[in-house]
């Protein structure tokens, strides 16, 4: 572009009389024309943006049952439950979890028996990018995966949002769960790895 404006100036100058005058002002034009040029090619940045990671889930795209008949159980404080989705995430900079399809590890490391949870209940599973700590963690999950009603009570909709360990480096884990009848329980935080046997049990 700025070849054939140099051009189309010379041409100009070549069809132009001898007057001094008239060769000063066409420099002139052709200086302008060209900072213009530079300006508008040379000096725009091109932006890069990555696509974000898609955070949300709609908790009423995951159906409306219960927990399923049949073993194993996922108990969570002693009433079975549905484990309607998992979001598993890397704490910290640096660290990588494996591919979706190979995640039972992660899972085992939230509690024993939860992988074979999530194949018996097609469980929904995500992976989100790296979380700073088990607090930001746990808000970006009830934010981006909103419950029913008043953060899950009085529906039967809970989640739960912590860390786990694997192989000596935290992980960061949401579940999402289903009761069959209405319950309180809403959304938990658990702050560290032993809690999770506190509140959530596999029986088969």
């Amino acid at each position: 572009m700025v070849i054939a404006v140099v051009q189309k100036i010379m041409d100009t100058i070549g069809n132009v009389g001898g007057n001094a005058a008239v060769y000063t002002a066409v420099a002139a034009i052709a200086a302008v024309v060209l900072l213009l040029v530079w300006k508008v090619l040379g000096g725009r940045k091109k932006v890069v943006h990555d696509r974000p990671t898609e955070l949300t889930v709609d908790v009423g795209s995951l159906g409306s049952a219960g927990p399923p008949p049949g073993s194993p159980v996922l108990e969570f404080y002693y009433e079975p439950v549905r484990l309607a989705a998992v979001i598993v995430a890397p704490a910290g900079r640096g660290h990588e979890l494996p591919p979706i399809n190979q995640l039972d590890a992660v899972f085992e490391a939230i509690l024993p028996g939860l992988s074979q949870v999530v194949a018996a209940h097609k469980s929904l599973v995500r992976r989100w990018p790296a979380q700073l700590s088990v607090t930001g963690f746990a808000l970006t999950f009830f934010k981006y995966v909103r419950l029913p009603g008043d953060a899950g009570k009085g529906t039967p909709w809970s989640s739960v949002a912590g860390v786990a360990k694997l192989k000596g480096h935290s992980v960061m884990a949401g579940l999402v769960l289903r009761t069959e009848l209405p319950t309180n329980h809403g959304q938990v935080t658990i702050d560290s790895e032993e809690k999770w046997l506190g509140i959530l049990r596999v029986k088969s």
